[in-house]
């Protein structure tokens, strides 16, 4: 089965660029790096929709709230992951309350200096970027939830919906009213999907979940706001993932022959600007990694069911925070 090569649509660029209104009192930035933020003006104050990974585009990104809402309290920041493209800009933005899945708080409440360190280094090669993260400070959230909860104030119900797949921690913020839905890492416009952490059947789920709601936007975790239609894409991207990773594994393959002989057809699909190469390649085998423990785990259920055998079917985490923005 071939690989086929997906739209050239250019994705957000890093910068600062202004915030865009994609509904009444509804507010996104996709030049940012790391995330494509928003926030929720209600009579009461604002909702938060994750936070920017650089320090001097989260201090933008407060000036430009601010701007907005001159008046208004910060109500709750709601980060949609833990990984720190969408949580570790939390500090910018107090005093409000954090708010995420149990499994978020997990992950947050584990970072440790070793965490800042490597966040630190990650940046090397963008000493500009490097000095500004010299003081790093995490802050978890406040509040957690398990499947859903709801935010109303002001006038606006915002509910918070765990649909996993991408993390065990990813979740995604709905505006019934306005018909928009803040998809975090679920959705991914135009851009390989980072599936290091991933559960694959879940994911599916959770896009064919987004998918009825029928909001009229979505909002990805990265790049620019997009249709329902979008999430087709990603779908297919993970289902041939594992068709292919399933046809190299039933030939016997080991892991790394796997994610040396499909990281080619699966670079293909979308596209990779020439200075990024070496990292998406690095993060497509880190996906095929996961994907492929998957495979070998369902093969070994389907056969031990076969013969009458009951086995566990979990999966370790495989996440690295340095290989994601």
């Amino acid at each position: 089965m071939a690989a086929r090569r997906r739209a050239n649509a250019k994705i957000g660029i890093t910068g600062l660029g202004q915030r865009q209104e994609i509904g009444p009192g509804v507010f996104i930035n996709n030049f940012y790096r790391g995330c494509t933020p928003g926030f929720i003006r209600t009579e009461e104050g604002v909702i938060l929709v994750d936070t920017p990974l650089i320090p001097e585009q989260a201090e933008d990104w407060r000036a430009q709230i601010e701007e907005e809402c001159p008046d208004l309290p910060f109500l709750y920041v709601f980060n949609t992951d833990h990984h720190r493209g969408h949580a570790l800009g939390n500090q910018y933005f107090m005093p409000s309350r954090v708010i995420a899945h149990e499994r978020a708080h997990k992950e947050m409440a584990g970072y440790t200096e070793n965490f800042k360190e490597r966040v630190y280094n990650s940046f090397k090669r963008e000493p500009e970027i490097q000095h500004q993260l010299t003081h790093i400070e995490i802050v978890p959230p406040h509040i957690t939830f398990t499947d859903s909860a709801k935010l109303l104030y002001g006038g606006r119900e915002v509910h918070l919906i765990f649909l996993g797949g991408h993390t065990p921690a990813t979740s995604i913020a709905w505006l019934p009213d306005e018909r928009i839905c803040f998809a975090g890492d679920v959705v991914w416009v135009d851009q390989h999907p980072y599936m290091a952490q991933a559960d694959t059947l879940q994911w599916i789920e959770a896009l064919r979940y987004v998918r009825k709601l029928n909001p009229e936007q979505i909002v990805p975790g990265h790049g620019p706001v997009c249709e329902p239609d979008v999430t087709h894409k990603v779908e297919e991207y993970i289902q041939f993932m594992r068709e292919r990773v399933r046809d190299y594994y039933r030939e016997g393959k080991t892991k790394n022959e796997t994610k040396s002989g499909l990281v080619g057809e699966m670079v293909e699909w979308y596209p990779v600007p020439p200075e990024r190469k070496a990292k998406i390649e690095s993060q497509i085998k880190s996906g095929l990694n996961r994907v492929y423990r998957e495979i070998q785990r369902e093969e070994e259920l389907a056969a031990a069911q076969a013969r009458g055998i009951v086995l566990s079917h979990g999966l370790d985490d495989d996440d690295d925070e340095d290989d994601q923005d």
